[in-house]
């Protein structure tokens, strides 16, 4: 089976852990704003998408290419500060269609909030954020930012390629 990674990020982690499984892999690596990047050409897609204002940055692609996505093995890894919980299984499912999202394997992966990177406007949300957030950990987080990018989190989605790879995850239809 061929497949290939498709990313949608605005400030780094997304893009990073796309090249890391790219290598892992030996899986091609596409920008979604790349006119090269055509799902069609593959049978198995992984997508990564950081999270911004509560929804995937890829969710108007996927909607774009549902034609091109729908009968492909497909796994989904999310970037962002929340990490995997309910409230990101919320999100997801508020960006992409029920039926599309019942056919993929979805991994949380932690990100990165760099405050010299974002607007003017976000750190002001961020900051009023924080003073609202009953999470301790969170409202530091929010209001002076993280790192928790980490190579090793790939694992599952190596694993999951692995599979694909090896006919032993069942091709949705």
């Amino acid at each position: 089976m061929n497949g290939a990674i498709f990313f949608s990020g605005k400030y780094g982690s997304t893009e990073q852990y796309a090249n890391w499984i790219g290598v892992a892999t030996g899986l091609p690596v596409f920008d979604i704003k790349d006119t090269k990047a055509d799902p069609s050409n593959y049978e198995y897609l992984i997508l990564g998408s950081s999270i911004i204002y509560f929804r995937l940055t890829i969710r108007k692609w996927v909607n774009a290419n549902l034609s091109k996505l729908n009968g492909r093995s497909k796994i989904l890894f999310s970037v962002s500060g929340e990490g995997a919980s309910a409230k990101l299984n919320k999100w997801v499912a508020a960006s992409l269609p029920d039926n599309l999202l019942s056919q993929m394997e979805h991994v949380a992966l932690s990100g990165k909030l760099d405050h010299s990177k974002v607007s003017l406007w976000i750190r002001l949300m961020l900051l009023i954020g924080s003073l609202i957030n009953p999470d301790p950990k969170a409202s530091k987080d929010e209001r002076y930012g993280f790192d928790h990018v980490d190579k090793d989190s790939i694992g599952p989605i190596i694993e999951l390629v692995r599979q694909l790879e090896h006919n032993e995850v069942p091709v949705p239809s």
